[in-house]
């Protein structure tokens, strides 16, 4: 079924399992790039099952916070293994701007318990205007560093869980042997990274660019690469299973004994 060119037209969708109302102009009016507004932009033909709902094969536990966010730009209050579940989701439709805004409450919420960390934000400042730097085997889980030019840096051994690289450069840095599980990579610049040995299960590297990074053994379990660039990357024996590779470019990328599931 085509789009109507009413844009105040109900649309009744079934997230795996859950039905939800709406309409068009919810779906695209606040984030017209994303893939909710491509499905209804007159471009495709969405298929209704026998009661009319649209289905899409997403859990729909969130999905209404998804809608909230659509419809007044609303930021629910969550816990942090909430908060990632939707981030996930927002990934997932391409809701960048809701995206950015989790983003920034997860970190206000890092910033409130630096004090657990072995160095702040204003220290990794301070240290990167050296001309080498090393945070090797550190402990820097939850940090903020997000917009940072980090190229180069060695974090070789060190706990980066749930640190915010989103949007940084981080050309040529070294991660070998790191646990940055549930890291956000976002957009990050990565080309030429070392990632070998690296634990990033749940990590989020949607958009990022991974050109001829070494990822060789890494755990990648749970990753989201979508739209990530993978040229000529090599995930030889890494873990991909159940990560997220929808358009992700992986021209040239050696994939020899790579798990994927």
């Amino acid at each position: 079924m085509a789009k109507d060119s009413d844009s105040s037209s109900m649309v009744r969708l079934n997230i795996g399992g859950k039905k939800f109302y709406t309409t068009i102009d919810t779906l695209t009016r606040r984030e017209p790039e994303s893939m909710l507004a491509a499905m209804f932009s007159g471009r495709h033909t969405v298929c209704q099952d026998s009661e009319g709902y649209i289905f899409v094969d997403r859990d729909g536990k969130h999905f209404r916070h998804i809608l909230n966010w659509l419809r007044d730009g609303a930021v629910p209050t969550l816990t942090e293994s909430e908060f990632l579940e939707l981030l996930r989701e927002a990934e997932y439709y391409q809701l960048l701007g809701l995206i950015e805004r989790i983003h920034a409450v997860i970190n206000k919420r890092k910033e409130d318990n630096e004090l657990d960390t072995e160095l702040t934000r204003i220290d990794i400042i301070k240290c990167i205007q050296s001309e080498k730097v090393r945070f090797r085997g550190l402990n820097l889980s939850g940090l903020d560093l997000s917009k940072l030019d980090l190229s180069l840096v060695d974090f070789s051994y060190a706990c980066l869980r749930n640190v915010f690289f989103s949007r940084a450069n981080l050309q040529s840095a070294k991660f070998r042997d790191v646990d940055a599980e549930g890291s956000i990579f976002h957009n990050a610049t990565l080309r030429e990274c070392e990632f070998a040995g690296a634990n990033l299960r749940g990590a989020l590297l949607a958009g990022a660019n991974l050109q001829s990074a070494n990822l060789q053994d890494a755990c990648l379990i749970d990753c989201s690469f979508c739209g990530a660039d993978l040229r000529s990357a090599h995930l030889q024996t890494a873990d991909l299973t159940n990560a997220n590779l929808e358009g992700a470019n992986l021209e040239g990328a050696n994939l020899k004994e790579t798990l994927i599931c």
